[in-house]
């Protein structure tokens, strides 16, 4: 019969060729005159959410019905929190770019098992970024290994964070903070996983299906993402917002993580 790593390496294959189809999908829509509308109050959705949405949730649930779904464009169903492995997705990853007709946008999707997750993938198909990572086999991107970027030294120019983040790392050493903004944040992840960022900041606004994927990506290519605490994220519970988080290569991401307790330039809990 066939093992446990046997079944993660089926659903890895699995997710691989079905994330290049959605990429397709995405992109055969991109910079097309498409109905968008906001949700929430503030977060727009559009019509190419929804359907690579749709394709993603038909093809992955029906390599196992049995698994939970949790993604930002579907209705939540609890059920999930009962299955002890869920399909976390995030169908277009920074949609306002994608509307925009700016190419920094992905698709995300990972499986997660008791609250962790076991597979994750990461494609961003207009700039051909195609990372994918199975739990203790190491991370990829375009099927090559990568590794996060070694050190501790602290150059204000391979941080990616929100405008207001940077201006408050940037206290720490002096100097201006500052990085081209990537409009998914699934991306700025997962540069940091392959050396192309030393540090990337989530704001304090993002949830499971943003973070993920690009969590195991990072883990499993040598760096940590955390809360500014040090506790490691969890998944699938009843509450899938986060606080802000860090991203960095295991010995820079503890590096400032004490220099953050020395010289503490974040409340967690403030807004940003």
């Amino acid at each position: 019969m066939p093992g446990v790593d046997d079944h993660l390496a089926a659903e890895a294959m699995l997710l691989a060729g079905t994330l290049r189809e959605a990429g397709q999908l995405a992109a055969a829509m991109f910079g097309t005159d498409l109905k968008s509308w906001i949700k929430g109050g503030s977060s727009p959705v559009s019509d190419a959410d929804i359907a690579v949405n749709h394709f993603l949730e038909e093809r992955l649930r029906s390599f196992n019905p049995d698994y939970g779904w949790l993604s930002e464009e579907s209705a939540d169903d609890l059920a999930r929190l009962d299955r002890p492995r869920v399909w976390v997705v995030d169908p277009i990853d920074g949609t306002r770019a994608f509307l925009n007709k700016r190419k920094d946008w992905s698709i995300s999707v990972a499986l997660v098992e008791d609250g962790v997750p076991v597979l994750g993938c990461v494609y961003a198909p207009m700039s051909d970024e195609f990372y994918l990572a199975e739990r203790g086999k190491g991370a990829t991107l375009n099927a090559s290994a990568i590794n996060a970027a070694r050190g501790t030294d602290l150059d204000l120019t391979r941080i990616a964070a929100p405008q207001s983040i940077l201006d408050r790392v940037a206290k720490i050493s002096g100097g201006t903070a500052g990085y081209p903004r990537i409009g998914s944040l699934a991306l700025r992840m997962c540069r940091v996983a392959n050396g192309a960022l030393d540090v990337a900041f989530a704001g304090g606004h993002s949830r499971d299906w943003d973070i993920a994927a690009a969590d195991l990506i990072i883990s499993e290519a040598g760096g940590a993402m955390t809360e500014l605490t040090g506790e490691n994220l969890r998944y699938n519970g009843p509450e899938v917002a986060h606080g802000i988080l860090m991203a960095a290569g295991r010995s820079r991401h503890r590096h400032l993580l004490e220099t953050l307790a020395r010289k503490p330039v974040f409340n967690a809990n403030a807004p940003i």
